[in-house]
Formats: structure tokens, C-alpha cells, sequence
């Protein structure tokens, strides 16, 4: 049963986990040619389902989805044709579309989402130091003004908390507040001093109470949501004119604090953290000084570190792989175990964009994509199970690329977008879809629905 030429067959047992999709039990092995691919595999199962309507389906073998014929991909994994395939069926992925844009008034570095099936909301963060909620029909709903400098990162810690972090040293906390008559409003509560320089990028932990950020004063810092259980700021970091402010009488003083721990390790730039998804208690830092860190946040202590031979830019967190994505200033994503050995850096690298990778979100309805925007002007969604074996690594493959709605509308109108595209940041919730903010001073909401 040589596959050389495809011309020869291979046993397959379709199966699948979509109770819509199931075939009848008396379906057992059939015999197919190996020079089947995708989508001759696809017709062949839609006509055993008698589907009045067609599905598009993808196949797969051994975790791994099938993009060349039988026989290549028999062959490229060393795997006989005389032994019967077990062969997986699910749904084809649908390719996101443009649905909506929010126009800023400069570029926007960060984006957020508090989903709800009653009334989402969407929150941005500006280089012109705002900060911003809107609503699902491009209204803006509230701005909050406090920083002096760019915002880094802005997340929601609850429907009635916001935090932020910008460029001027400081994190903010925001009381935010749905009005009945269509507006909203974020009134600032609690400043945050503790880091010498920029704050970029900031992680909250809602149960614990507790928030990270990373700095480029080479620092991971820990705060608490809860100004009585956070300590005083010190002095000498609380700028002169917030001090003169908060003394006079007409100016209603917010109240300051500092951190709960700095830690410190790394040799440059911290970039990006997140929290262990399933335990808050461990934490992630990626730095320009090519590291990824792992933090006991109890201790203060970090407890591992991996090396790689790059800058780190972004960082997320896998919970069901347990893995770590970590964004690169070399244009790919590497996917790290920490629970292996150190000498194993790398458990998959995801290629594909031509720029730097400055933010990752997961796939909130699945364990097997995420989400990736960079400079390149592009967010693209990778799937862990669309992967080659390349050499001494596994190389994953982009399965949709989203490009900047300007950048569409230009082509269709046979012109260039002379405005830049760096995508600064992204976020993917089950209700709202794919939200990104980029240069072009927009937030762009993609839809697979």
C-alpha cells in the first residue's frame, strides 16, 4: 500500500466530538485514497451524514490538522499506510469580518473587554493619556482624564473598576458607573506610585484583589484593588504638582498609594505580565532582556527563568496546555512549558507576521487558538493543532489574518493607506469577538459569528 503517488488506499475511522455530527455506528473503517485532501475528505463525510445542507469540515490525524493529502502527511510523520487511521472531523473555522471601528484622537495602545449578554462595553487606552468606555454601537459612553502622559494598558477588575497604567510612572483606579440614559461615567479613586519609569502593561486578578505590572524600570510590581489594604506611597515619588493639587481647597484629592512588592531580576525592560490562570498566586514577565521569568507572587520570589535568543515583548498564559506565549522582537510567538526541564525552551514556535509581537489573547471558546497583534499591522489567529515538524521544532501556521479596515478599504479602491497600522493591542471575548487598537487610531471589533 505504497502511498507514492497517492494513488494507493489507507484505512480511516471517522470520528468526531460534535454530537451534531456524529455518523451512524455502523460506520465503521472505510478505505480511501491517499491522495485525499481536505476537501474531497469533507464531501465524503457530508454525503455519509446525507447533510441536505453541506458542512465544511476539517480533518484531523494525531492532533494535528491535515493540510496536504494523506499520503504527504503519512510520509512527513513517518506513519505506515497499513495501519488504520484514526481521523478526527470538526467544523471549519470561520473567518472573522470587520463589523465596527471607534475613531480616537491619537493612537490607541490597549484595549479591554467587560462582556455581558445584556450590555458589553469596551475599553481603550490612548497615547493622548485617556482612557475610554464604549458601547457596542461605537458610542462612546466615558473618558476618564488623570494621566499625564500615554496610556500603556487599561483593563476592567470588575463592571464597576477600572485600572490603568501610562507612561507618566503611575497606575489609576477608576470607579465606573452605567447611568440609566445611555452614558457612563469613570470617576478616578485611587493613584498608584511605585516605579521609577513608563508602567506598560498592567494584569488584574479580580478574586485575589491583586493587580501586576511591568515597568521599564526593569520591575513587576504587586498592588492591591483595595485601598485599605494598600500601603502609602512614598513621598518622594508623588510628583510636586499632584501634591499642591490634592491641598487645595477647590480640587477634590484622590487618594494615593504604593505597592505591595517591586520584584526585581531582570536586566532590562519588563514588557509584559500576566497571572498563572490557574493559580494567582504564580505570575509571568517577559523583558526586552530575552527572558521569561516565572514569579512566586507569596514570596516575592522569582523561581524560574528561560532564556531565549530574542527580546520578549508579550506574554499569555495557556491554562489548558499549560504553556506560556511569549511574543518576540524577531516577528514569531514561542510557546514555553515551564513545568519541563530549562535546557527545553521551546515547545512550538508560531510563524508567520513580519514585525515584532507586542500583544496575545486566547481563544475564551477554545484551548487551541490565540490571538496575536504586531507591528506588522496585523492581528492573526493560530491554531496549536495547525502545526508542521520542521527540522527540530514544530512550526505553527497562521489560520486567519485580520488586517487594519483601512487598509481593505484602500485596496478596494486601488490606493494605499498612508496612515500607519502597528497594532499596539488585542483582547477576544465570546460575546463581542476580536478587539484590537492600532496606530490608526482605531478600535477595530472582528466578528466570527
Amino acid at each position: 500500500m505504497s502511498g507514492v503517488n497517492g494513488s494507493a488506499q489507507v484505512k480511516i475511522q471517522l470520528q468526531t466530538k460534535n454530537p451534531e455530527l456524529q455518523l451512524p455506528q455502523e460506520i465503521g473503517p472505510i478505505l480511501v485514497r491517499t491522495g485525499l485532501k481536505r476537501l474531497e475528505l469533507s464531501r465524503l463525510v457530508n454525503n455519509l451524514l446525507e447533510a441536505t445542507q453541506p458542512v465544511p469540515l476539517q480533518f484531523l490525524i494525531n492532533g494535528q490538522f491535515l493540510r496536504t493529502t494523506i499520503d504527504d502527511f503519512l510520509t512527513q510523520n513517518g506513519i505506515s499506510a497499513e495501519t488504520t487511521l484514526t481521523v478526527e472531523y470538526v467544523k471549519a473555522l470561520i473567518p472573522p469580518q470587520t463589523i465596527a471601528s471607534y475613531e480616537h484622537d491619537d493612537w490607541v495602545s490597549s484595549v479591554d473587554i467587560l462582556s455581558s449578554p445584556q450590555q458589553s462595553r469596551i475599553l481603550s487606552g490612548s497615547f493622548d493619556g485617556l482612557i475610554r468606555v464604549w458601547g457596542m454601537s461605537s458610542d462612546l459612553l466615558a473618558t476618564g482624564t488623570g494621566h499625564s502622559s500615554a496610556v500603556k494598558s487599561a483593563k476592567f477588575i470588575s463592571p464597576t473598576q477600572v485600572v490603568s497604567s501610562s507612561g507618566d510612572r503611575t497606575l489609576r483606579l477608576w470607579k465606573y458607573e452605567d447611568t440609566d440614559i445611555g452614558t457612563a461615567s469613570l470617576t478616578p479613586t485611587l493613584e498608584l506610585y511605585g516605579h521609577n519609569a513608563s508602567v506598560d502593561s498592567v494584569a488584574v486578578h479580580a478574586p485575589s484583589s491583586r493587580m501586576l505590572s511591568s515597568s521599564a524600570d526593569h520591575t513587576v510590581g504587586i498592588w492591591s484593588t483595595r485601598k485599605s489594604d494598600a500601603p502609602a506611597a512614598q513621598e518622594e515619588l508623588i510628583p510636586v504638582s499632584n501634591k499642591r493639587r490634592k491641598i487645595t481647597p477647590t480640587a477634590k484629592p484622590t487618594a494615593t498609594r504604593g505597592p505591595l512588592s517591586l520584584m526585581s531580576g531582570h536586566a532590562s525592560q519588563v514588557a509584559e505580565v500576566c497571572f498563572d490562570e490557574t493559580d494567582a498566586t504564580i505570575a509571568y514577565s517577559v523583558s526586552w532582556d530575552h527572558t521569561l521569568k516565572t514569579w512566586d507572587l507569596a514570596t516575592s520570589k522569582c523561581v524560574d527563568t528561560r532564556t531565549t535568543p530574542q527580546s520578549l515583548w508579550s506574554v499569555c498564559h495557556l491554562p489548558e496546555k499549560s504553556l506560556v506565549a511569549a511574543g518576540t522582537a524577531l516577528k514569531h510567538i514561542t510557546l514555553i512549558d515551564p513545568r519541563v526541564s530549562a535546557q527545553t525552551v521551546s515547545a512550538m514556535t508560531l510563524r508567520g507576521h513580519t514585525n515584532a509581537i507586542v500583544s496575545i489573547a486566547r481563544d475564551p471558546k477554545s484551548s487551541h487558538q490565540i490571538l496575536s497583534g504586531s507591528y506588522d499591522g496585523t492581528c492573526r489567529i493560530w491554531d496549536l493543532r495547525s502545526v508542521r515538524n520542521d527540522a527540530s521544532e514544530k512550526i505553527g501556521e497562521e489560520v486567519f489574518r485580520i488586517e487594519r479596515d483601512a487598509v481593505r478599504q484602500a485596496r478596494k479602491l486601488g490606493t494605499r493607506f498612508e496612515g500607519g497600522v502597528k497594532v499596539f493591542g488585542v483582547a477576544w471575548d465570546a460575546e463581542v469577538g476580536i478587539v484590537s487598537g492600532a496606530e490608526d487610531k482605531k478600535v477595530q471589533i472582528d466578528s466570527q459569528a
